[in-house]
Parts: C-alpha cells; structure tokens; sequence
C-alpha cells in the first residue's frame, strides 16, 4: 500500500528495490489492493512481479469505491461491482488469475450471499484461484463460508490492536480459515518510527487517525517505550519485537508488515529467527493487554466499514 500512498512520497526505484529484495529472501505473498494509488499499486506489483508469478501468490482487494479525485465515498459488493472490479484488477496485474482475492470491506447494503456468490463465480470461470474477506464480523464470514469457502480473513492485529482474539481467531481456526494480519507494527507506531505528531508529513494519511493524535499519541508512545526496553534486552529491534509476538501467537497467521525499503525488508524478515520465551509473552501481555491502545484505529468514516 505504502509503496503507492498514503504515507507520505514514494521513492519508485527503492520500492522496486524492495520488492527485488523480498523475492530473492524468499517472501512468495504479496498483497494489494485496487485502490492503493487507484490502481497504480496493481500495476507496479505486477511489473515487477511478472517474471516470477509462477511462483507467488498473488492477493488483491475490491470493494472500498472512490471517486476520480481519490475521496472514499463507500463500499459495493453488488455482483456486477465484483465482475468489473476483478476484470480491471487482472488487467492491471497483468495476469489470467489472481490467487488470492478479497473482499475489501463488507457491504451493508448487500447481502454477503450476494457478493460471495458472484467471487464464487470467478473462481469457477478461473479468474480467481481462492477466495478472502477483510475486516468482516463472526456471523459475515461464517454466511460467507457456508456459500463458498473462505480462504482467508485479512484484518488489523498487533500488539496494540488484539480485538480478532475474542471471537474472529477461534472462528478461524474452527473453519480452517487462514489469518492474514496487516497492519501487525501499527502503521509503523510500533517500530518506534513516530514519537511526536510532527514526525508524519503533511500527506501523510495517519494524521487523520485518532490513535496518532493529541493525548492519544503522547499516551500509546508508553507502549511503545515498555515494547523498546524489552526489545533492547532480547537484542533486537522493537519492530522485530512486535513481528515475532504476531508471528507466534498461531500457527494460521501468515502477517503481511508493509515497507517500502529493503532496509526495514530485511529487519521484518529476521523477526523469523526472533523466539519468545513464555516469561517474555507474559511481559508484553501485562504491558500490551486487549484494549491497550487510546484511541480507534480508523477515522469515525472508517470505523464503520469494519466487523461487519
């Protein structure tokens, strides 16, 4: 997503780099998403990527709807959006067939039976391989696998955001449903990249966020601090802290941390190597509980399209 906006300007040729760098450690899942730079993330993912597509998979999202000076205006899951979006998705990559394809956000104003129905229609015609939901609640997804199996279930979850462990991680796990987590360092909070408001450029869309403002901020930088300290004496950094924690906690999860230089590529994938002890998980839940972040994690706009 980084890799196109949101989060500041883009630096094409270090992405490409970084993109290069992952495929030559072994990353083979890369994840976008139709409206990630309204569709010039598509397109750069499956340039580079074209060369080696036989062995990645590709994900990509539909679903979240913008207009043509890039403001989110709603969600469509009708069934004639999820033809024309994935068509234009698979034009974009470049591809016959996306491996893995999600919904972005449920619709609410059209039955999942619906949506899914019509993705179940495009892995029968062999557009798409495997089917997904993003940020959907217990009873959305489980509607949805009765109609068509659910592959995976991509939402937020990290150290500062536990809600999938009350009732979405169980549900998953009882239904073979594979966990995609993203956002697993909090946009970057929990690598210790922000410690003042000023630290976000002027397009940078977390200063929208409420978790990144006022008090908000000044109050979440004390997780950040207890995650460091502990980081420090387990020799690590504290986003390889805070990958290992997500990578740990099942084994279902497959977390995509996002990054658009090979120098944070290379530290997230050495979190792999980082093992917790069971005195070291205690810590970071005593310091980390469920609910430990001030602030919501999307705007008031946001925050509606999710869990449901």
């Amino acid at each position: 997503m980084s890799m196109s906006e949101f989060y500041g300007p883009i630096d094409e040729q270090e992405a490409t780099a970084t993109l290069h760098r992952a495929l030559e450690r072994g990353v083979t899942f890369f994840d976008t998403a139709d409206i990630y730079g309204q569709g010039h993330n598509e397109t750069f993912v499956g340039k580079v990527l074209s060369r080696q597509r036989d062995n990645v998979v590709l994900a990509t999202k539909f679903g979240i709807v913008r207009d043509a000076k890039g403001a989110f205006i709603g969600v469509n899951g009708r069934p004639d959006y999820v033809r024309a979006a994935c068509e234009a998705s698979l034009r974009r990559l470049g591809v016959e067939v996306i491996d893995l394809y999600y919904q972005h956000r449920v619709d609410p104003n059209t039955p999942i039976e619906e949506t899914v129905g019509a993705m179940a229609d495009l892995v029968r015609e062999g557009k798409v391989r495997h089917l997904g939901l993003s940020e959907a609640g217990v009873q959305t997804i489980q509607k949805a696998h009765a109609v068509f199996p659910v592959a995976a279930l991509q939402t937020e979850y990290s150290l500062w955001s536990r809600d999938p462990e009350k009732d979405i991680l169980p549900m998953c796990r009882a239904l073979g449903i594979g966990f995609v987590p993203y956002s697993p360092l909090g946009r970057g909070f929990l690598a210790h990249q922000i410690i003042k408001a000023e630290d976000l450029g002027e397009h940078d869309s977390r200063r929208n966020i409420p978790r990144f403002q006022g008090e908000n901020l000044t109050k979440n930088l004390e997780l950040v601090a207890a995650i460091e300290t502990l980081a420090k004496a387990k020799g690590c950094q504290p986003a390889q802290l805070a990958l290992a924690w997500v990578i740990g906690q099942n084994d279902e999860s497959i977390p995509i941390p996002g990054t658009t230089k090979p120098t944070h590529l290379e530290e997230n994938l050495d979190a792999l190597a980082i093992t917790l002890s069971s005195q070291e998980l205690d810590v970071l839940n005593d310091i980390a509980p469920v609910g430990v972040a001030q602030g919501t994690r999307y705007t008031e706009w946001g925050m509606q399209w999710v869990n449901l």
